[in-house]
């Protein structure tokens, strides 16, 4: 019964609407320091670009982007899937349904048509917003994200966009929230680029590039509101706070 509920379009366009006036209230509330200083604004002139994000630190990341910035996220076919590109939509955000994972998999989730639509997104200069980690396996990046560099041409930033004030929950993504009235840190890493030529040795060297620089804009944005990066490999089985 539950599940029904959750598939309905009047409760999915409900909770959508609650979220993104969270959103906005969290937005406002927070005090955020930019590292480096005047980011997001000094990115407008190097757009688009692709944006790497960890799994459950996505909730804010929309807050990075230039005010009237074209940005495109992709989005799983899942049931939570529709729910997160009904609350983008509202954020500006185009949402582009699929997923990666194993080839053997890809038709089925829309992997195939996603990547398409990215490299479309991107040549008409939309920046594309996506997870780095493979489909269930925090924090370890997978060759999709450095295909879309190899394929379009367009360089990966590494994003952290975090929160003093938050709730952190025991999921396998280590997901966290953000709460009103903290201190918020932007830290974007440095860029990646993959040459269109690149061999299987350099697409696994900027895979692990791209997991690395992930890592460490985290753990430089927890270190920035005073906190310890919940997902981080050295805290994913210690206690962390409700």
């Amino acid at each position: 019964m539950l599940k029904r509920l959750g598939r309905s379009r009047i409760i999915q366009a409900a909770v959508g609407l609650v979220a993104v006036g969270y959103l906005k209230l969290l937005r406002a509330t927070t005090r955020f320091t930019c590292e480096p200083a005047g980011f997001p604004e000094a990115m407008r002139e190097k757009l688009p670009v692709i944006a790497a994000m960890w799994h459950g630190q996505h909730f804010m990341i929309h807050f990075a982007w230039p005010k009237g910035a074209s940005v495109s996220a992709l989005i799983s076919r899942s049931d939570d899937g529709e729910l997160n590109a009904r609350i983008l939509e509202r954020l500006g955000v185009t949402p582009i349904r699929g997923s990666g994972g194993q080839p053997s998999k890809q038709r089925k989730r829309g992997g195939v048509a996603a990547l398409r639509e990215m490299l479309r997104q991107l040549s008409q200069g939309s920046t594309v917003v996506l997870t780095a980690d493979i489909p269930k396996v925090s924090r370890v990046a997978g060759l999709g994200i450095v295909t879309l560099a190899q394929m379009s041409g367009r360089p990966i930033y590494p994003i952290a966009v975090v929160s003093s004030h938050r709730i952190d929950f025991r999921s396998w993504d280590s997901a966290s929230i953000g709460l009103p009235f903290g201190r918020g840190a932007m830290v974007l890493g440095d860029p990646i680029l993959v040459s269109r030529d690149a061999d299987e040795a350099a697409l696994e060297g900027a895979r692990q590039a791209v997991q690395r620089g992930l890592d460490e804009a985290h753990a430089r944005a927890y270190a920035l509101v005073g906190s310890r990066d919940p997902g981080s490999r050295s805290q994913q089985f210690t206690e962390r706070p409700a």
